[in-house]
């Protein structure tokens, strides 16, 4: 029979039918050597816990497939100005981590992503993964960009995954971001 580690031991003496009975040898319920302390523990496991240090947060483990990633935080926000519309994804209260811009003068959508890597964004999104070509923006806080067209079907993917798509770059963090109606919103914007 395995020997139960010394956190388990302690619980089971105190849960033992006969808790102020002197131990036998060869017990299987209860560890000899972990008599219970009157603070309702058994002394050796309480000498193990003060020992013992912290164990190290496990970092949340990443699935294989991307649909079954936990989501970015953030949440999406829609605004009309000057230029267009503009829709923008991230934490409240902080820069948009990513960015769709209907430019209605350009006839052009852009989509933006904090940070100043100038390596291609692939987007994954149910039914298409693409990698798009991407040029820093210029401004502060920095920003890359991809421009593309009203009519790209690569918009129409990201509004219409199933419940999220991916932005991965080389050398940053992908986002994954919940497939909302405000892509559509300044997609159809620019459309018009």
């Amino acid at each position: 029979m395995r020997t139960p580690s010394p956190h388990l031991v302690g619980l089971r003496s105190l849960a033992s039918p006969c808790p102020g009975a002197p131990c036998r040898s060869g017990d299987a319920r209860v560890d000899c050597r972990l008599r219970p302390t009157a603070a309702g523990g058994s002394a050796a496991a309480a000498a193990h816990r003060r020992a013992a240090p912290a164990p190290a947060p496990r970092p949340v483990p990443i699935a294989a497939d991307w649909r079954d990633w936990p989501y970015s935080p953030g949440t999406w926000v829609y605004r009309r100005d000057a230029r267009g519309s503009i829709a923008l994804f991230g934490p409240a209260n902080a820069d948009a981590s990513l960015t769709l811009r209907c430019d209605t003068a350009a006839r052009q959508v852009y989509l933006s992503r904090a940070g100043t890597t100038a390596t291609p964004m692939t987007i994954r999104t149910s039914s298409v993964t693409r990698a798009v070509s991407v040029q820093p923006t210029g401004g502060t806080p920095p920003y890359v960009a991809a421009a593309l067209m009203p009519n790209d079907s690569l918009l129409e993917a990201m509004g219409f995954s199933r419940g999220r798509f991916v932005v991965q770059q080389a050398g940053m963090p992908p986002l994954v971001v919940p497939s909302w109606a405000e892509i559509e919103r300044v997609t159809e914007d620019c459309r018009s």
